[in-house]
């Protein structure tokens, strides 16, 4: 990679979760950007976002933008008003509130049902679990989780099994997760999304809301999201994600944390709204960050111009730019992201057989026969008959998300659609 394409990996920006944005599509081409959430709300159902993520992963194929490298392509699916994708083959989540009274086993269960229909429409990750403990007597006033059920109960003990569960489901579908948000925003009043000068006076180095997040990274949790709020008693100069303190000092030298540490988005933040969108993002990553999320592509060019002029003139920057670059590209090797991908040829071939087959889960005979038809089948929806007709194309097509054909064979249209698609699951 080229250091502008190295720089690209430390971004995720957003385009509305329906559709590919034209600001999107210029930013990867252009900035090389690595990393997308699908923002917003959607009710259009999993065959609609899965032909969103295709054509978002269609965007890196060329060398030019990211190397080949594809994005982590991710959404806010924690539960309850916090949902963003809805609709058919996508459950309703309760929120996290509900979530947490259930059995550990039973949770974990339903966090790999859902995170299988994540996978399966092509968003290898989920921006949750929260593990803010918001107590009882701070729920009615905080305004970010509590207010909205987002927590999984008033206990750390509560908060650590539950959001442990639904993350390892999570795991278990092969979707990322990033808990959220680092040290906490159990004991705030404002959403830093809306309001300035939000200050938790009360968290400090050793208190017991820690917990949760350091049984996360004891775990493998592979994204750990920084609170945008001040903590008084651990850094009362700056935000936490400005914070070498809370970043460097608590995450990664105490808890021990050598993953990808991502913002929550900078780009609309009230909370941030004294630092230009330049000084977001070289500040966050100076103080330790590796991922920039931003809701803005408009501004996302002064972001990367600002990362690119201080990396060019300050090497102490520039060695932080290419470490934040590797934790995102060894992130991206441990999801599976790194490997060869499957090339758009449009061309049906023994190879592709075997590349369906390890999708599906059977064995990689590179044999085009019945018991792998049925098993294809099976996956979109046709019915089970073992021989591949113009039904199985169709139901084929509705799952990619394209139109239908009426075609009884492998059109190379379909064709180039699955390998596009199967680069998203592989």
């Amino acid at each position: 990679m080229t250091r502008d394409q190295r720089i690209g990996q430390l971004f995720m920006v957003a385009t509305p979760a329906d559709t590919v944005s034209s600001g999107l599509r210029d930013v990867v081409a252009r900035q090389h950007v690595g990393n997308v959430i699908l923002m917003g709300r959607s009710t259009r159902g999993a065959d609609h976002i899965r032909s969103v993520t295709t054509a978002v992963q269609r965007l890196t194929e060329p060398s030019a933008a990211t190397a080949g490298v594809p994005a982590f392509v991710s959404a806010d699916q924690e539960g309850g008003q916090v949902q963003v994708l809805r609709g058919p083959g996508y459950s309703t989540m309760p929120t996290a509130l509900v979530q947490g009274t259930r059995s550990t086993s039973a949770l974990r269960a339903d966090a790999q049902r859902w995170g299988t229909q994540l996978s399966r429409s092509g968003v290898n990750t989920d921006l949750a679990p929260v593990l803010d403990t918001v107590p009882t007597a701070d729920k009615a006033t905080n305004e970010p989780i509590g207010r909205y059920d987002r927590e999984y109960g008033p206990l750390t003990t509560t908060v650590t099994a539950k959001g442990g569960a639904f993350r390892s489901g999570m795991d278990r579908a092969g979707v990322a997760t990033a808990v959220k948000h680092f040290p906490g925003l159990g004991r705030v009043r404002g959403n830093t999304d809306t309001t300035s000068g939000v200050t938790d006076t009360v968290t400090t180095t050793t208190s017991g809301v820690i917990a949760p997040f350091a049984a996360a990274v004891d775990a493998g949790t592979p994204f750990v999201m920084m609170s945008s709020a001040s903590y008084s008693k651990i850094d009362p100069d700056r935000p936490a994600l400005f914070s070498p303190t809370i970043i460097r000092t608590l995450l990664r030298s105490r808890l021990g944390f050598d993953g990808v540490v991502i913002s929550d988005d900078i780009g609309n933040a009230r909370q941030l709204a004294a630092w230009t969108p330049a000084q977001r993002a070289t500040t966050f990553i100076g103080a330790g960050g590796d991922m920039v999320l931003t809701a803005r592509t408009d501004t996302l060019p002064e972001m990367v111009a600002a990362v690119r002029s201080k990396a060019a003139s300050d090497p102490t920057f520039a060695a932080k730019v290419d470490a934040a670059s590797l934790r995102v590209l060894r992130a991206k090797e441990d999801a599976g992201l790194l490997d060869p991908r499957v090339t758009p040829t449009g061309r049906f071939s023994p190879y592709l057989v075997g590349r369906v087959q390890a999708w599906l889960g059977t064995t990689q005979t590179r044999t085009w026969d019945a018991a792998t038809i049925r098993s294809l089948q099976y996956r979109v929806g046709a019915a089970t008959t073992g021989r591949w007709d113009a039904a199985s194309v169709g139901a084929l097509q509705d799952y990619l998300g394209i139109a239908r054909s009426g075609s009884s064979g492998w059109d190379s249209r379909t064709v180039t659609q699955l390998q596009r698609y199967l680069t998203t699951q592989l």
